[in-house]
């Protein structure tokens, strides 16, 4: 069972979450050398690197009649909403907050980036921005239920809303991705979703010059791109304690177990990024309301039935 973390041991967790996010954008520079038939090299790997200065000493962009302090703040708070996540994930046997609703807790911090991205996209006072912000409105009336389902159906198979207790259930039996497949793959879907990466990178596309990112400019752009790529590494370092059983596994401490798995859904995500194209949120509405919706549904009715019927985890 995890323990809460000492006072000295909370700054790790954006340490932690920083390492997994340059990682993610490492891998990412990988596989887009290799796209490009160019050879990987320590060049390409530091690449992303190399734009931090630059964007730190970049000018800010001005527009007509903007609202600043949305425009300033909405880029802001989504690394925030991915470091305030992260705190309810388990770290081996360690977590930060044992709150006995983390699961809802990650919700809510997931649900906090709508408001700053719209945040965002309102502030410059610019079409393009605009846009952007109503792209991921969209698209998340479309994804976030699907996900919910599926964190409530992990939620059914551990009879807990924490992190650590679902983690906990799946100790000695199946994993929950193995019986709750479909829930496993919404779930893995939607960190891409709010992270708005990938196929689901739709608000920042680039027919609308990068969307609700088209008018941030210097460190605004820098804190923005980081917050995606941190958000990105809080989902992968969740579905762990919600699907994969947490810490568990023979031969290696649980820290590094839990690292090993968040590892891994990084990979699938990162390259789910480069190899999936991008959805158009109203075709991926259809999608979710009359296919995904329903099948998520029945996922949770099959957990229910089954947890009810062997009076826990098979």
């Amino acid at each position: 069972m995890a323990g809460s973390a000492p006072a000295w041991a909370v700054p790790l967790v954006p340490a932690v979450l920083v390492g997994y996010a340059a990682a993610a954008v490492a891998g990412d520079a990988v596989l887009a050398a290799r796209s490009a038939g160019r050879r990987v090299t320590l060049a390409v790997l530091a690449a992303p690197l190399a734009e931090v200065p630059r964007l730190l000493t970049e000018q800010r962009r001005t527009t007509l009649a903007a609202d600043r302090t949305l425009w300033r703040l909405g880029p802001l708070a989504v690394p925030a909403a991915g470091v305030l996540a992260a705190v309810v994930v388990p770290f081996g046997n360690v977590v930060v907050s044992r709150m006995s609703v983390g699961v809802v807790w990650f919700n809510a911090m997931e649900v906090l980036t709508w408001a700053a991205i719209w945040m965002a996209g309102w502030g410059p006072n610019s079409v393009l921005s605009l846009v952007g912000g109503y792209r991921l409105v969209a698209q998340g009336l479309a994804y976030e239920l699907p996900l919910m389902l599926a964190l409530i159906s992990a939620a059914v198979g551990a009879r807990s809303l924490s992190p650590v207790s679902v983690a906990a259930a799946q100790g000695g039996h199946l994993w929950f991705a193995v019986w709750m497949p479909a829930a496993f793959l919404v779930y893995l879907a939607s960190v891409l979703a709010f992270s708005f990466l990938g196929p689901f990178g739709y608000p920042a596309a680039g027919d609308l010059a990068g969307g609700v990112a088209a008018e941030l400019s210097g460190p605004d752009r820098l804190v923005l791109r980081a917050g995606r790529w941190l958000l990105l590494a809080a989902g992968a370092g969740m579905a762990g304690p919600l699907f994969l059983g947490g810490g568990a596994g023979p031969l290696l401490p649980a820290w590094a177990w839990s690292a090993v798995k968040t590892l891994a859904v990084l990979a699938a995500l990162v390259w789910a990024r480069r190899r999936v194209p991008a959805i158009r949120a109203d075709r991926y509405a259809e999608v979710a309301w009359v296919i995904v919706i329903p099948l998520m549904v029945a996922q949770v009715l099959v957990a229910s039935a089954v947890v009810l019927a062997l009076g826990g985890p098979p």
